[in-house]
């Protein structure tokens, strides 16, 4: 038989030196909510299209109508759909890492090892959402902030773990190399 791979739900620590290979915890993108407009105007291009299909006076007023539509959906739901999924956020064993962008893509990360404080705000609609709007401040760099993260506070007692594991690891690994102090 062999030993169960979890105690209690969390993995495994490396042993004193080891390297912890590094796993990805969540990937996540801004609450969804922030596509309900562009839903709503992509079903009402669709129905009034659809409606005044056939229905005016003029032939060529047909493609006047599918080509307005068409650039309706574009820049008003294709465009905010695109923003939306072209910035995530990774969660790691190690870091945290934003991505944005889908061309020019820009990344910024920050370590769990080097500590950092978590401040989460939440207005109402976030509230009502479980979302919220979570700032991780090491106090070096620029605040690295995470808008409208689903499950907030989940996400807010994951990253406390990962700092706390991970310094409780970094500490154990230094004592074990030995910090050039002399024991008796």
């Amino acid at each position: 038989m062999t030993p169960p791979d979890t105690y209690g739900g969390r993995p495994r620590t490396p042993a004193p030196g080891a390297a912890a290979p590094e796993r990805r915890i969540a990937r996540l993108r801004g609450h969804a909510r922030r596509l309900f407009w562009s839903a709503l105007v992509l079903i009402a291009v669709a129905g009034a299209t659809a409606y005044y299909y056939d229905n005016l006076p003029a032939p060529f007023e047909n493609w006047m109508l599918v080509t307005a539509a068409g650039a309706a959906l574009v820049l008003l739901v294709v465009v905010p759909y695109f923003v939306w999924l072209s910035r995530s956020w990774t969660i790691t064993t190690r870091r945290v890492i934003e991505r944005s962008g889908f061309f020019g893509s820009s990344s910024r990360e920050i370590s769990h090892v080097r500590g950092y404080a978590i401040q989460m705000r939440r207005g109402i609609l976030q509230r009502l959402w479980g979302a919220g709007t979570l700032t991780l401040s090491n106090g070096v760099e620029p605040p690295l902030r995470l808008k409208n993260v689903p499950h907030a506070v989940l996400v807010h007692e994951t990253l406390v773990d990962q700092v706390e594991v991970n310094q409780i690891l970094a500490h154990r690994d230094s004592q074990a190399h030995g910090s050039g102090a002399v024991e008796f």
